[in-house]
């Protein structure tokens, strides 16, 4: 199937799955994960609907954001969803809407020391781990309430919500639990005081679970764009 085809499957299974559980399907955002995606490939998503491209490296990004500045709409947004390294956080903050990846106090500073400098106030989500893998990157549950208040205080950041990435499963209802874990979570927060609305979670295999589960944002890949080739 097209692009564009694959892009109208996956609004309908999101306004399925939002329906469902008696959610209002335009609270879910579509975010195109672009990682080894060429630039055409981006353009087509956008002509068929995708606001929000997601890169997981800040030098794609900016090579893609430079081949493409005058040929998307104004209405496009950039969103880092990869790990952020600390020494990449000034480019980061000049070229993306939205930080998906904050995992530690020590990034957080940083974001916050760079964006002052561009007078700027940086939107970021906080990285949250839920499981027990290396490879993953994130601040545990544990930890977060004393993190989210000093990150929340810090004046050119500004937290929007919360982010997960589970481990993979075969069964994606496997999933669910860290979904839930992470919505309750963002309420228990929330009744602390802190305003979250966004809960990034949900990729191109599980995204309806995390619809049902309260995902304001899915991060879909290969359901867009087929399997990637890596180099």
């Amino acid at each position: 199937m097209s692009i564009k085809e694959n892009i109208y499957n996956i609004y309908k299974k999101i306004e399925d799955a939002a329906v469902k559980v008696g959610r209002n399907p335009e609270a879910v955002k579509v975010l195109a994960a672009t990682k080894t995606i060429t630039s055409d490939k981006i353009e087509e998503a956008v002509k068929a609907g995708i606001k929000i491209i997601g890169e997981n490296k800040v030098q794609e990004a900016k090579e893609k954001i430079e081949v493409l500045k005058y040929k998307l709409p104004e209405f496009v947004s950039w969103h880092m969803i990869g790990h952020l390294q600390r020494n990449k956080a000034k480019l980061a903050v000049q070229l993306f809407d939205l930080i998906h990846s904050i995992d530690s106090l020590k990034l957080a500073e940083k974001v916050n020391k760079v964006a002052a400098e561009f007078g700027k106030v940086q939107k970021v989500l906080i990285q949250v781990k839920l499981s027990d893998e290396e490879t993953k990157y994130g601040i545990s549950p544990d930890e977060i309430i004393n993190i989210i208040e000093k990150i929340y205080n810090m004046e050119n950041i500004s937290v929007e919500g919360l982010m997960t990435m589970p481990p993979y499963f075969e069964n994606p209802e496997n999933v669910r639990t860290y979904f839930k874990r992470l919505r309750k979570l963002r309420d228990e927060l929330q009744s602390k005081g802190f305003s979250l609305p966004e809960l990034s979670m949900g990729m191109s295999g599980d995204f309806e679970i995390a619809v049902e589960e309260g995902a304001t944002i899915v991060r879909i890949g290969s359901a867009i764009f087929g399997r990637r080739n890596y180099k």
